[in-house]
């Protein structure tokens, strides 16, 4: 077992008799702040009566559907537009604009558009994922040595070409850091809109909004610390594992 795999869980263990520590000293009620033995068991309620799982896995569903489609609009947009200067000011305008609205306040027009449910989920993931995976996709395109362009260029690559032939290759490490970013911006951007949407939208975040209305604190203390792991599972299980066959094999980390 490394050094760092060792730090992280005598963090964990600490943070986890830490907040043993403040429950027994009782500084808050019991209700609003429960043990970890609770908190514990309504994790295994969750997974075992409340059916969890099922929703866990419908959120994921919706996360994927709506990452693809703005990880594919992200790499089309942010690439069409790079090929010109001028093309290339305006969509990292209109990148700058968008990436500022915050997805709660696009709500309503999801609702009006795209009604309760799936849909308007989906919207909102691909809004909370797109402009910043656009401006990792810019910043990374900038980055790129003028000599590898011109190199690109003598090999007679242009257009769509030279994009595929030069600039993604050698901004990936950016775009990937885009990815991870994007994913998480979805992740929170979901669950988001799932607790606004209520039983309209029988995911993760419903489930918090439900055990929210049953006043069930440990409930929803459980439910975090699902969406923790399930973020820890796709950034060490996939993420990390991805990295190191490529930007770290390919001598790209910094």
């Amino acid at each position: 077992m490394n050094k760092k795999l060792l730090s992280q869980l005598a963090f964990i263990i600490a943070a986890l008799l830490l907040w043993q520590l403040l429950y027994n000293m009782k500084i808050w009620p019991k209700m609003l702040f429960p043990s970890i033995p609770t908190i514990g068991k309504a994790i295994v309620e969750a997974f075992t009566k409340r059916g969890l799982p099922a929703m866990a896995l419908h959120s994921l569903k919706l996360l994927v559907s709506g990452l693809c489609i703005g990880v594919f609009l992200a790499f089309i947009l942010s690439s069409l537009f790079s090929i010109n200067e001028n093309m290339a000011a305006v969509y990292n305008m209109i990148v700058c604009m968008f990436d500022l609205i915050p997805g709660i306040a696009l709500i309503p027009v999801a609702i009006l558009w795209l009604g309760i449910g799936d849909e308007a989920i989906i919207f909102m993931v691909i809004h909370s994922c797109i402009w910043p995976m656009s401006r990792s996709i810019i910043d990374g395109f900038k980055a790129v040595p003028k000599i590898y362009v011109e190199v690109g260029r003598n090999f007679g690559l242009n257009g769509i070409g030279l994009i595929s032939g030069v600039y993604l290759p050698a901004s990936f490490e950016r775009l990937f850091s885009g990815i991870k970013l994007g994913w998480a911006r979805a992740w929170r951007g979901l669950i988001s809109a799932e607790m606004v949407f209520g039983g309209s939208a029988l995911g993760i975040g419903y489930y918090i909004t439900d055990r929210r209305t049953n006043l069930d604190i440990a409930g929803i203390f459980a439910t975090i610390v699902v969406i923790v792991l399930i973020g820890l599972i796709v950034e060490y299980g996939i993420f990390r594992i991805i990295e190191k066959n490529t930007v770290a094999k390919w001598g790209m980390v910094h």
